[in-house]
């Protein structure tokens, strides 16, 4: 019989007459059920020696062989190499041999380990075969240097951290640089050395981010530094550059603490840290990384429960806005949709909904990508795309749940839009999100993604988009004068501009100089009204859909944030960076 498509190994100790096309068979078969190495499978079962093995690749590859019991292995290579891969591949570092360096492999058939290994050193290197067993004996004898003992035991506690907090970021931070600093690239150790300062530095990166209220932290290298930037209020402000020779040092760390791969340098990885700050505060960060041509960038999303405002009367809603709302979300069934851009607040809208409606009597089912916060009582579902579990097939999976209320993450493509449609038409109340300018706006692109206009308007009972507004600094604000012609042309009621009062923050320590602390929502609500189902079985198009509403009392974006600004909550300034003209 013949073997076709077997491995390159098996087709060269055919060749070589070292084994049998039914031995290889037989270890194909051992291979398919316990997924070791074609080579360690013929070694177990006795049909190859791997003085054997070790003859055949070095011929077939033209590489030397090498014994390790009479070889100097130098230690100091292992921080090229990470343990984990050293044996996930069979490989050891040996020693230089001028710009090359030297490394033993058990199997050269592997094409990605080899590459991997050149990607790793950033080196040329020679191969050269050695037995399976000298290398893995090899390894647990010489490799395991401090630097990776400390690395495995960081990883197996990565799930939950503590960062202790600072009475001073600003000299921690400068003690901790000055320690790496003194350091050169020199250093056989310098991984050893710097370890604790990076540590040190790392925490309180996360720990001043908590601090400061920051929503996410970015960590990205340039051509002199890594820049570390916080989004504050929305805004992304510099906070630190730490020198480039330590950018893989702190890569590494928050890869080691979010359970990453930290020899994964050329695709993007995701991951999470959970961390405790004092007795009781726990905090979730969700780890992404991306690789740019100046190395990789770090983005960390901080997931603080307990600054989430889960409180619909505090989020920024209007008296008549919050009614609309509130009475929607007590229907028994239909769609309830809130729109926006990423970051503009939808999921913590959906949250504030979810805890009013969270009952002993209801069945509340989520699905969501991520789930952000966990909320007792309530059954949070995490979408996983690459298994197949969507949004669609969650949904579906839900109307088998026997649910009284869904809320769907986001709203991505037309089956998702049809199975959400037909559960608010079938008894269930269905709340999620969508990406559109406004609430107009939404009706059209549910439109366009193939839904029929019946059925939106038959479905949706309410349609709310909100914006986040940065809020004036109550510690430094200052009364701002306005020229009147402006105001107008903005949107201000003629009545209102007279009488009343408008401010600006100047900066101070409370709001890290901005002028800003703090963000509440402005919003544009659209119940569903017989005048605009008319309207939308027309076909009519959104400007006229909100034209129609306005009529009857709906605020636009810009009329919410104006109110914001007449009340004192903000400033013109924030008003025109949010808001465009209705």
């Amino acid at each position: 019989m013949g073997l076709v498509g077997v491995s390159s190994l098996g087709q060269l100790l055919l060749k070589a007459g070292l084994i049998t096309e039914e031995q290889l068979l037989e270890a194909l078969l051992v291979q398919k059920k316990e997924g070791k190495r074609l080579g360690s499978i013929l070694l177990q079962l006795g049909y190859i020696t791997e003085e054997d093995l070790a003859i055949v690749l070095g011929n077939s590859y033209d590489m030397p062989l090498i014994n390790l019991a009479n070889c100097r292995i130098d230690t100091s290579l292992s921080k090229l190499i990470p343990y984990e891969t050293a044996r996930k591949y069979l490989i050891l570092p040996i020693s230089w041999d001028g710009d090359s360096l030297r490394i033993a492999v058990a199997d050269p058939s592997s094409r990605f380990a080899i590459n991997n290994i050149k990607f790793l050193t950033g080196t040329k290197v020679s191969l050269y075969i050695a037995a399976e067993s000298a290398i893995t004996e090899a390894i647990e004898k010489y490799y395991r240097t401090k630097a990776s003992l400390e690395a495995s035991k960081r990883n197996k506690k990565s799930q939950e951290h503590t960062v202790l907090e600072s009475e001073d970021f600003n000299k921690v931070i400068d003690s901790a640089l000055e320690d790496i600093t003194t350091f050169t690239d020199k250093d056989e150790e310098v991984i050893e050395q710097i370890d604790a300062p990076i540590i040190k530095l790392v925490n309180n990166i996360l720990w001043k981010a908590v601090q400061s209220k920051a929503s996410d932290i970015h960590i990205e290298p340039s051509e002199k530094f890594v820049n570390v930037r916080y989004r504050i209020d929305g805004v992304l402000q510099p906070i630190l550059k730490v020198p480039l020779k330590i950018k893989n040092s702190m890569i590494s760390r928050i890869k080691i603490l979010s359970s990453l791969d930290i020899s994964e340098r050329r695709l993007p990885q995701d991951g999470r840290i959970k961390l405790k700050l004092g007795e009781d505060r726990m905090i979730d960060l969700r780890v992404s990384t991306f690789p740019t041509h100046l190395g990789e960038k770090i983005v960390l999303r901080i997931l603080d429960k307990s600054a989430v405002q889960l409180d619909l009367t505090q989020l920024g809603f209007e008296g008549n806005q919050l009614q609309d709302f509130y009475d929607a979300i007590e229907k028994p069934y239909g769609m309830i949709l809130v729109t926006g851009p990423t970051g503009s607040g939808k999921t913590t809208t959906l949250y504030a909904a979810l805890s009013r409606l969270n009952k002993s009597g209801v069945n509340i089912m989520t699905a969501e990508d991520p789930i952000e916060f966990t909320l007792p009582g309530i059954n949070q579902g995490q979408i996983r795309e690459e298994i197949g579990l969507t949004f669609a097939s969650a949904l579906r999976s839900f109307l088998r749940q026997d649910p009284d209320i869904i809320m769907i993450g986001e709203i991505r493509d037309h089956e998702t839009a049809e199975i959400s449609i037909k559960a608010a038409l079938t008894g269930h109340l269905v709340l999620s999100t969508l990406h559109t300018n406004d609430a107009p706006s939404t009706i059209t692109r549910l439109v366009d993604m193939k839904i029929e206009p019946f059925l939106v308007s038959s479905s949706i009972i309410l349609i709310a988009a909100q914006r986040l507004m940065r809020k004036v600094c109550p510690y430094c604000r200052e009364e701002q004068q306005m020229p009147e012609s402006v105001l107008e042309k903005i949107g201000f009621p003629i009545d209102e501009i007279k009488k009343a009062k408008f401010y600006m923050g100047k900066g101070c320590k409370n709001c890290s100089n901005t002028g800003f602390r703090g963000r509440i929502a402005i919003c544009e609500v659209l119940p569903m009204r017989e005048e605009l189902k008319e309207l939308i079985h027309r076909g009519d198009s959104a400007f006229e859909i909100k034209r129609e509403a306005m009529k009857f009392g709906m605020l636009t974006l810009r009329q919410s944030a104006i109110r914001k600004v007449i009340e004192g909550t903000t400033s013109i300034e924030e008003l025109l960076r949010v808001t465009f003209e209705d």
